[in-house]
């Protein structure tokens, strides 16, 4: 239990603390999602003490990930939405995927306990549409007979930045709400039709904290780390769920992840009993032809690493590591795709 313990607060709460973390400087550069920043700085604190070498990740956005790894100005970028052949193509990019989890929707209305609320998705669209501004609205009120709803207003928090997890979300809620689609649609950034917008996971969870009758979204890590009331969500087989590691596994078993470019799956509003509704894929971007072939190298040694050792620390986070069958086509995929300025691969 100590041991879980320290792994469920080893979570910082910003990138600057993540890149202070080391005395050494860091090896290894990467920007983006950050949506699996606390899985990765757990790894990068496991990888340093087993091979020395440091890896300092910016938690900073996958849109700002995805122009720092163009402008060559990280080893890696990360994304939550996987960006489609055509764009990798022209970038020159290879794309991986590193970890899968849950996004959760979280609340602060008083008198709720943590988990109690029941969601669904077209309700949640309403809500951040801004036709539902009450939290005793008749449709939320009739997914929740018993529960004591105050009549406050309802604030919406969403996302600042460009994000992952902001598409993640609003990919669920297009598939869910008609009107939310064609008013606002899926994407990382987005016109959002009310509301107040927080930078990062770490924002929205802030602003959810602090604001009395606030609803916000979050990866599942941050919402345990902080201590926010997350809601239950009713799923395409229409069970109402809570989210945990067994639900996400159960939305990551429908992935086929040959089908496309990229390994590019999107699961969100999968089938299945057991399928928690938002659930997403981390992934990783890289230069195909590396023009510092021993900084490809060592990122590429630390998701191997990663992938064979992290697997623990990532269920202790509630994440879903990826299943061998999976790594080995990504290990394919680095033999035949990451190359040194000769055209040898560097893998």
């Amino acid at each position: 239990m100590k041991m879980k313990h320290m792994f469920k607060t080893m979570i910082v709460g910003s990138a600057a603390a993540f890149a202070m973390s080391s005395s050494f400087a860091a090896d290894v550069t990467g920007a983006g999602a950050t949506f699996p920043y606390p899985i990765y700085a757990k790894w990068a604190e496991m990888y340093k003490a087993a091979t020395g070498t440091g890896m300092n990740y910016q938690s900073v956005g996958s849109g700002a990930g995805i122009k720092q790894i163009k402008a060559k100005t990280v080893d890696f970028g990360a994304s939550d939405m996987p960006l489609k052949a055509a764009e990798l193509e022209e970038a020159g990019l290879m794309q991986f995927p590193a970890i899968m989890g849950g996004v959760v929707a979280v609340v602060n209305v008083e008198g709720v306990a943590p988990g109690q609320l029941k969601m669904t998705g077209p309700v949640l669209a309403d809500i951040y549409l801004g036709k539902i501004t009450k939290w005793n609205a008749p449709d939320i009120a009739a997914l929740n007979p018993g529960v004591k709803l105050p009549g406050d207003d309802i604030t919406v928090v969403h996302r600042a930045d460009s994000s992952g997890t902001s598409f993640l979300f609003t990919d669920y809620l297009s598939k869910t709400n008609p009107e939310f689609k064609e008013k606002i649609g899926a994407g990382t950034a987005v016109k959002w039709a009310t509301g107040v917008g927080g930078k990062g996971n770490e924002g929205v969870a802030a602003n959810v904290q602090r604001i009395k009758g606030s609803i916000g979204y979050v990866e599942w890590a941050y919402a345990k780390k902080n201590k926010l009331s997350h809601t239950q969500l009713k799923n395409k087989d229409g069970q109402f769920l809570q989210p945990d590691d067994e639900n996400f596994k159960a939305a990551a078993a429908s992935a086929e992840w040959t089908k496309t470019p990229g390994f590019a799956v999107v699961l969100t509003d999968t089938a299945g009993k057991n399928s928690w509704p938002i659930t997403g894929v981390s992934y990783i971007l890289m230069h195909r032809s590396q023009a510092d072939a021993s900084k490809g190298k060592e990122v590429v040694k630390f998701f191997d690493y990663a992938y064979k050792n992290g697997t623990a620390a990532a269920a202790e986070l509630d994440y879903v590591p990826m299943p061998a069958s999976v790594v080995k086509l990504v290990q394919g995929a680095w033999k035949a795709q990451l190359k040194d300025a000769s055209g040898a691969a560097i893998y």
